[in-house]
Formats: structure tokens, sequence, C-alpha cells
């Protein structure tokens, strides 16, 4: 095997520069940015993987290497150096390593250079999932940092003939942050005109809306997420289908279905029940313990659901929760504003944190 010529290895080791460097810029993001190992993990194994193979051909590569000769240095681009928010730069920088990791593979199959182009392949066609992820992550960020507080359940079977838009707008006058429609009785057609006038409802009020377990009507409208539980939609399923930037909960009452449900791409996890509920008499009522031990086991935003009131409030809380879901609590109420208001005003008090 012959030894490959300095402009072959002048260009490998530029673009070996090039993936380090957009790695590094995407892992940092992961990392600090989003605080998500588990996306961090799989770049920086990839930059490390990189670094190998520029340390074996290192002599060869800086042998060749002339930075003050390289006529492209100078090179500018219209509008390269404008400035950029975070979910473009990620973008900017995946592609920079997609395109020098095509620019090695090709240069792979020429001799003397003894690289294997299937190794450059696979790691171009991992980043490309990858970017989805850390994207999809990043554009979601905002929404899920909006799962806080009083999380109301829209529940048809529990309003009583009052209508959904007027629930819906009680409660978030008492303070509720997060509206979740859930329905099953209603037709279709029903339910997506309901849905779509809670939709507004919420845009107008800075609310999250979520829908519970039917993709459809979650599309139809927009909404911000879906809610999924065990026997619904699959996350995994549920998130490939979604658009990148709608929220994704799924259900959990073990600490098991929550990591699997963590790693099948929800954003947020509802554990419960907490307590025994009216709403749903057939549930696994778990307590604030298992909370607990979910809280240990994901780095998600936690919704405690099933059973909660002004009176055990504080104990969910102290357990981890980052929101919490009711239904009877204020949906039971004469007067749903009121209830909410309670709820709120024990969850931003000192007693209501120190249970």
């Amino acid at each position: 095997m012959g030894k490959a010529p300095n402009e072959t290895l002048r260009i490998v080791d530029a673009n070996l520069n090039r993936i380090g460097e957009g790695l590094r810029v995407l892992e940092e993001v992961a990392r600090l940015v989003l605080d998500d190992a588990a996306l961090a993990q799989p770049l920086k194994n990839m930059r490390h993987e990189m670094v190998r193979v520029g340390e074996k051909m290192s002599p060869q590569l800086l042998g060749a290497r002339d930075a003050a000769g390289d006529v492209g240095a100078d090179m500018a681009v219209p509008g390269e150096g404008s400035q950029r928010d975070i979910p473009q730069t990620v973008v900017a920088n995946a592609r920079r390593v997609q395109e020098s990791l095509r620019v090695v593979e090709e240069f792979a199959k020429l001799s003397g250079l003894g690289l294997d182009p299937e190794k450059f392949k696979k790691a171009r066609f991992t980043l490309y999932t990858i970017e989805k992820d850390l994207l999809g992550r990043l554009l979601r960020q905002d929404k899920i940092k909006r799962l806080r507080g009083l999380y109301v359940i829209v529940d048809t079977a529990a309003l009583g003939g009052r209508g959904h838009v007027e629930v819906a707008g009680q409660a978030i006058r008492g303070g509720a942050r997060v509206i979740q429609l859930r329905d099953k009785s209603l037709g279709k057609k029903g339910l997506l005109a309901a849905a779509r006038a809670m939709k507004n409802l919420c845009a107008e009020n800075d609310v999250l809306f979520i829908v519970n377990d039917y993709l459809d009507i979650a599309l139809a409208v927009e909404a911000d997420g879906l809610h999924v539980g065990q026997g619904d939609l699959p996350v995994k399923v549920a998130r490939r289908l979604l658009p990148i930037d709608k929220i994704l909960g799924g259900s959990a009452s073990t600490v098991a279905e929550a990591a699997a449900a963590q790693t099948e791409g929800a954003d947020y996890i509802a554990v419960g029940a907490m307590y025994p509920t009216p709403s749903k008499t057939e549930a696994r009522v778990v307590g604030p313990a298992r909370l607990k031990q979910v809280r240990q086991a994901v780095n998600l935003p936690l919704v405690a659901i099933g059973g909660i009131n002004h009176e055990n409030l504080g104990r969910v809380l102290a357990a981890g929760a980052d929101a919490v879901a009711v239904i009877s609590a204020v949906l039971g109420a004469e007067d749903v504003e009121a209830a909410s208001r309670c709820l709120v005003e024990r969850m931003e008090s000192r007693d209501g944190q120190s249970g």
C-alpha cells in the first residue's frame, strides 16, 4: 500500500478537525443547555472515536498540514458571521460534521490512508438521528419549562353539563398553567370542536394545552402536546408521529415504566395514582413514595396525579412533583376558579412546599 499524498492528508486533517470541533459544540449544548446525558454521551463517544483516528495518523497529518497556505482560510460567505440562536447553531454544526464525515468517508476509499469508510458512514447516519433528537429537545424546551404548577384535566365525564371552554377558562383564571382535554364519550367531531376552542383559549392566556390519548385531535388543533397512558399509543410511536416541537407526556406507576418513557422520548411523566380517586377508581395507588423513587431515576419534569387535594398537596410536592394534575379537586367544586386558586396558593406558599 502506497503512501497517501500530502494533498489527501491535508483534506483528511482539515475534516477531522471540523468533525471534532462541531461535535464538541453539539455535546456542550446537550450537556450544559439541556442537561441531557443521554444525548451528550453518544456525541462524546463519537468525538473521542474521531480523536483516536486522528491520533493514529497524527505524524502524517501534522506533517502535511499547511494552515498558512490554505487558500480557503480567508474565504467568506455572505451571512456566515450573522447572529443566530442555539437551534440554528445546532443545525449549522450538525451539517458541518455530517459534511466532513462524508468527505473523510469518500477519501478513506483511496489507497494509502488505511481508513475504514464504513466507520464514517455509520457515524454520519448516527448523527442524523442525534441531530433530530437534539433539535427537538431545544424546540420543546420552553414548553417543558412551563410544565410547572397546577395542571387541570378537563374530563368530559366530570363536567356535569358545563362546557369545556367555560370550565377551562375558570381554571385558568384561578391560576392553572396547563390544561389537558380528556374524553372517552364524545364523538370525534364534537371533541375536535371542543379541542379547537380550548386551544385558542389557552394560547390567548399563555397556558399549555395538552390532548389526552388522541393523536389525531392533537395534530388537528396544533395542541402544545399529547399525553398517553400505558394502554394508549406507545410513547416511542407517538414521539415519531408528533411534530418535533410538540411535547409528549407518558403515564407511569412504576420506576421501570417511567425510565422506559424517558428512553422512548417522553418530555414529562405523570406518576400516579398518588391517592384513591373518584375519577379513576381502577387506578393503582402508589403514593408519594413512588414519586420520590421516580424522581431519583429520571431527569424529566414529573406531574403527580390521582386524588390530590389541598390537604395532601404538600406531601406530593415534597416527594418531587414539578406539577400536580387534578380533576375532582377542581371540577368537583361549585366554584372552579376558587378551587383552582386555593390549590395554586397552597403550592406557592411555604406551608405547601414543606408539606
